[in-house]
């Protein structure tokens, strides 16, 4: 089963060693960050540096003419990935026999929200998520498709995964956090994630709904989650919202998703060599919102070559994309770090139960992050498939 490490470039520049200590774990392949959101990252074995701080979402190599005399546009790296930073790293990967895959992150961006506040999501309070930008506005999508295919189509890369190619939620780290004093579980999540932006407000007119009411009804929804009596999946955004209103902005915002990932995937196959692999980070259940995207696995199988999928909480969320029957890839996402959740240790194990629910292949999170201790353990469960 072939096995993918993440990789960020400034795990690998200015480490001589450190393409072919990846390439030394077992993986056949690095997916490499080539546009990322901000981050503060550990380098536990470079031999210049030690933290790394992402100051803002970015892209990774030098963009092009695309960009000229346009509002919404990409933005460079600070020092901590000057110049061609993915083209270096690509370099050395490749060189230490590994094929390497571009990492995407699309409709996740600080820095864009703060500049752009208008481009960002608005929740039913009128608050702003500038790290949400609002995939249903047309300039924004014209954006992200453009960044899909300029970051997605490097030289050298084989194929692409596209991460947040979708809505993005409450769901956002920031610095010294404080928003989890209040368990708002599945449908308070989805309920915090529904857009007001001047786009979705006319967008829920065209589903017979007036926005205005509509946010109202999401408030008093809201009001039983902060008292603490969190609800759980669709049948409780039904149960708070009521199901008309729930069905209506399921409606246009699983339509707005799906056009949206529709286009950036075309455009990149447009774009891209022949054989060239799309993949997306991709949830199982359409109003999920985050990272891994809500999407139907029927429609998606049939727009991208496969999808990469959760699998924190186990590999559970691959049988429904596996139950569509198609031929596509399905890659097992584990996060292999002890530090942050991971299980280095049962890796084999773990693989071993993603392949009887249909995964053709592994994403390991994240080769540059982990401990000495962690790479040994991901080399032994490797080695053991």
């Amino acid at each position: 089963m072939k096995a993918s490490t993440f990789v960020y470039p400034w795990d690998v520049n200015g480490d001589p060693e450190a393409a072919d200590r990846i390439a030394a774990l077992g993986v056949r392949q690095a997916t490499l960050a080539a546009a990322y959101h901000s981050t503060r990252a550990l380098t536990p074995r470079h031999p210049r540096h030690r933290i790394v701080t992402a100051e803002h979402a970015s892209v990774l190599y030098p963009t092009d003419a695309r960009w000229e005399g346009r509002e919404l546009r990409p933005y460079p790296a600070g020092d901590w990935a000057p110049g061609d930073a993915f083209g270096e790293a690509s370099k050395a990967l490749l060189d230490a026999g590994l094929e390497v895959h571009t990492w995407v992150v699309l409709a996740h961006n600080s820095r864009l929200g703060a500049e752009h506040p208008a481009t960002s999501v608005v929740n039913a309070y009128g608050d702003r998520y500038p790290w949400a930008p609002c995939i249903a506005q047309p300039a924004t999508r014209a954006y992200l498709v453009d960044l899909a295919v300029e970051a997605a189509v490097r030289h050298g890369a084989a194929g692409t995964e596209l991460e947040s190619l979708g809505w993005y939620g409450l769901q956002h780290l920031h610095a010294h956090d404080k928003t989890g004093g209040v368990p708002l579980g599945d449908a308070g999540m989805y309920l915090m994630a529904l857009c007001f932006c001047a786009t979705c407000r006319e967008g829920y007119g065209e589903q017979g709904v007036d926005a205005d009411e509509l946010a109202a009804a999401v408030r008093r929804a809201l009001e039983p989650l902060w008292q603490g009596a969190p609800d759980e999946g669709w049948a409780g955004v039904e149960k708070l919202l009521g199901a008309s209103y729930a069905a209506a902005t399921r409606a246009w915002r699983d339509e707005t998703a799906r056009t949206l990932q529709e286009t950036a995937v075309r455009a990149v196959r447009a774009a891209a060599p022949e054989g060239f692999q799309i993949l997306l980070h991709a949830d199982p259940v359409t109003y999920h919102v985050g990272a891994n995207p809500g999407v139907d696995p029927e429609h998606i199988l049939s727009v991208a070559d496969g999808v990469v999928v959760p699998c924190a909480g186990g590999p559970e969320l691959l049988t429904p994309f596996a139950a569509t029957g198609k031929e596509a890839v399905l890659a097992a996402n584990f996060p292999v770090i002890s530090q942050m959740g991971g299980s280095p240790g049962t890796l084999a194990a773990d693989v071993a139960r993603a392949r009887e629910l249909g995964a053709t292949e592994v994403r390991l999170y994240h080769a540059g992050l982990a401990s000495d201790g962690d790479l040994e353990a991901i080399r032994a469960g490797l080695a053991s498939l």
